[in-house]
C-alpha cells in the first residue's frame, strides 16, 4: 500500500517567501504566548467564580480550591476553551508575520474536507469500540458515570463545540502550521515530522501518572499522532485529521472514560490509566492496543479497499485535468 505524495508535496510548496527559520520560531513563540495568556485568563477566572461559588454556599474555602475547580464540569468547559488562544496565536502569526490568510493551513483547497473529516470521525469512532474491548479484557472494570441521561444530553452540543475547539487548534497547530513550514524549509521528513511530533506527544505527560503508565501513554498517543500526520501527508488537508482527532477525544469524554480528571461527562467509567493496579506488563499491553487501534483507523482512512478510504485534496490538478 503505497501514499502519493502529490497533495503534501502541494502542499508543502504552498507557503510564500516569508516562510523563513526565523519567522516560523517567532510565529510558534507568539502562538505559545497566546495559548498560555487564554488559559491563565480562562482558569483563573473560572477558579475566582469557582471560589465564590463555594462560599456563598457555606463551603470552606482552601488552597485546593484549583484542583477541584478543574476537576468539575465548569472546569472541564473552561480547559477546553482555553485552546480559543492557539486559534488566535495561530490568525495573528499567519496574518502579520507570514502575510497569509489561516486558511491556507487548512489544506490545498484552503477549506477543510467535509468529506474526509466525517470519515476521520467515523473511522476513530470504530477503532476506539475495538480498543475499549481489548482494554476491557484486559481489565473487566466499567461502570456507569455520574451524570444522568438528561444532564448528558444537556451537555452534548456544548462539549462537542469545546471539543472541537481543543483538537482542532492542536492539529491546526501540529498539523498545520508546523509541518507546513518545517516541510517548506527542510525536506527531511524527520524534522517536518518528527519534531511536532516529539513536541505534541511530549505535551501529554501527565505528573499524576507512574512512570510505566505515563509510557505507555504516551506510546498510544504518539502511535496516534502519526497516522494524524501521515493523513495530512496522503491528503493535503487536515480533514480527517480535525475528524481522527475530534472522534478520539468526543470518545473518551463523553461514552467511555480512563481518566479521573475528565469524567464527568461520560456515561461510563474504566478503569483510570493514572489509577492503581496497572503494572509493566499491563503497560506494554496497553501500548500495543493503542499502536493496533491507529493502524487499524489508519487502513481504514487509507486502504485502496475501504469504504472510509480518503481522497487527496488536488484542486489545481482537478483544473488542469478538466
Amino acid at each position: 500500500m503505497q501514499i502519493d505524495p502529490q497533495a503534501f508535496e502541494q502542499y508543502r510548496h504552498s507557503p510564500n517567501d516569508k516562510t523563513t527559520l526565523l519567522r516560523l520560531i517567532l510565529g510558534t513563540v507568539i502562538v505559545v504566548i497566546a495559548w498560555t495568556g487564554a488559559t491563565l485568563i480562562t482558569v483563573s477566572a473560572g477558579a475566582y467564580f469557582h471560589a465564590v461559588q463555594l462560599a456563598n454556599s457555606g463551603e470552606a474555602v482552601n488552597s485546593n480550591v484549583m484542583t477541584s475547580f478543574m476537576t468539575s464540569p465548569a472546569g472541564i468547559l473552561t480547559a477546553l476553551m482555553s485552546f480559543a488562544g492557539i486559534w488566535l496565536g495561530v490568525w495573528i502569526v499567519m496574518r502579520w508575520i507570514h502575510r497569509e490568510r489561516i486558511a491556507a493551513l487548512f489544506g490545498n483547497s484552503r477549506r477543510i474536507s467535509r468529506d474526509a473529516f466525517i470519515k476521520g470521525f467515523v473511522a476513530v469512532v470504530i477503532t476506539s469500540l475495538v480498543s475499549e474491548v481489548l482494554l476491557y479484557l484486559l481489565r473487566p472494570e466499567i461502570a456507569r458515570g455520574s451524570i444522568s441521561i438528561g444532564s448528558w444530553l444537556l451537555f452534548l452540543i456544548p462539549i462537542g463545540l469545546l471539543t472541537f475547539v481543543q483538537t482542532s487548534s492542536e492539529e491546526l497547530l501540529f498539523r498545520g502550521y508546523l509541518p507546513r513550514g518545517l516541510a517548506k524549509l527542510f525536506k527531511s521528513p524527520i524534522i517536518w515530522g518528527a519534531v511536532p511530533l516529539v513536541v505534541f506527544t511530549s505535551l501529554h505527560w501527565s505528573p499524576t501518572t507512574g512512570p510505566a503508565m505515563n509510557l505507555a501513554g504516551l506510546g498510544a498517543i504518539g502511535a496516534f499522532a502519526i497516522v494524524l500526520m501521515v493523513l495530512v501527508y496522503a491528503t493535503g488537508n487536515l480533514g480527517a485529521a480535525f475528524g481522527a482527532h475530534l472522534g478520539n477525544n468526543l470518545f473518551g469524554f463523553l461514552l467511555i472514560s480512563h481518566q479521573e480528571s475528565y469524567n464527568a461527562f461520560a456515561l461510563f467509567t474504566a478503569a483510570p490509566l493514572e489509577g492503581p493496579g496497572w503494572g509493566s506488563t499491563d503497560a506494554l499491553l496497553v501500548t500495543a492496543i493503542g499502536i493496533i487501534a491507529s493502524a487499524l483507523t489508519l487502513l481504514l482512512l487509507v486502504h485502496p479497499l475501504s469504504f472510509l478510504r480518503v481522497e487527496a485534496d488536488l484542486p489545481h490538478a482537478a483544473v488542469q485535468g478538466s
